[in-house]
């Protein structure tokens, strides 16, 4: 009984901080604005593979990660300020790409392909960057990293409870991941096309402020350590 508390403490904890991080339905929106026209069985495989590459980077940000960035000689404050950047940059980019105009669409039996759409040059994304930083951001990792950093001066049953509890949660929140990608176009379909992309860029907006809002946190503890030095 109390193994499994602990277990869904865990989950909870987990599922509760990367929820807003990872935010699987803003997300979906700005994935639709990048993917742009293409076919329903395109988007069902794009969100099966961001879902599963989403699991298998997570994953091993939480078993590696704190590793990694010993190995590297990089601190949380660094990635941070970088990764915010970058995730800035990228809703920039959506931002103030062209509205989206309805595009001619050949139908190919119960299957309606854009003339315009590349499905391989899609998958090549799949990693980035839907995987990262679209679903899963710096301030994602910098969240997993903590959590699995948790478990450390843990009993072996605590550590491996808590380690499991992040887990369940990373394979939650993918699954929800893959739900809205794939269903992106349908979220959309009864909102008319002004209406869309007017969400899609309120939704940029807000990605370039976390981006902002996370590079800001990592710089000010930089800031924070250079005019405070530790003795």
């Amino acid at each position: 009984m109390k193994d499994a508390l602990e277990l869904w403490d865990s989950f909870l904890i987990a599922f509760t901080a990367l929820l807003p991080l990872i935010n699987p339905l803003g997300s979906a929106l700005i994935f639709l604005g990048l993917v742009g026209d293409a076919s329903a069985d395109t988007f069902r495989c794009l969100a099966r593979k961001i879902a599963i590459n989403n699991i298998i980077f997570l994953v091993i940000i939480e078993l590696l990660g704190s590793g990694i960035l010993h190995f590297f000689g990089l601190s949380l404050h660094i990635v941070q300020f970088s990764g915010g950047i970058v995730l800035a940059a990228i809703g920039w980019s959506t931002l103030n790409q062209k509205d989206s105009d309805p595009k001619p669409m050949v139908n190919q039996g119960d299957i309606h392909v854009s003339p315009n759409s590349s499905a391989n040059a899609l998958m090549e994304k799949a990693f980035y960057p839907f995987t990262f930083p679209i679903t899963s951001g710096p301030g994602t990792l910098v969240v997993t990293i903590a959590l699995a950093t948790r478990t450390e001066g843990s009993a072996l049953t605590v550590n491996l409870l808590r380690h499991g509890g992040l887990l369940l949660a990373i394979v939650a929140l993918s699954v929800i991941v893959y739900i809205c990608y794939a269903n992106a176009p349908r979220i959309t379909r009864s909102i008319p096309p002004a209406t869309a992309n007017g969400i899609i860029r309120v939704t940029s907006f807000i990605l370039v402020c976390i981006g902002v809002q996370i590079a800001w946190k990592g710089l000010s503890a930089m800031l924070l350590t250079l005019l405070h030095p530790s003795p």
